[in-house]
């Protein structure tokens, strides 16, 4: 197992992957892409973002933590595996 999560992003939602499993869930109405993370604190998301709407990226937020509660995920044993999180769209 490793210890880096991917995310991305397709169509209307936000894509995070990590092992085995693929988590999808909505995502900013004009978002573009992710660019950057700029910081992985268990679960909490600091990410850069480019939105159709604006030529420069922006600082965005995501918290997996209610995402993951609400699909009755134990969040802590699933995050904390994780040590990185990269972007990658294929």
């Amino acid at each position: 197992m490793s210890d880096e999560a991917i995310l991305s992003s397709e169509n209307e939602y936000t894509i995070f992957k990590y092992d085995r499993y693929t988590i999808r869930f909505r995502a900013p109405y004009s978002l573009e892409k992710y660019t950057q993370v700029k910081e992985w604190n268990n679960g909490y998301l600091v990410v850069m973002a480019k939105y159709f709407h604006n030529q420069e990226d922006e600082e965005e937020y995501i918290d997996l933590i209610p995402i993951l509660e609400k699909l009755y995920y134990d969040a802590q044993k699933f995050l904390t595996p994780i040590k990185k999180v990269r972007i990658q769209y294929d």
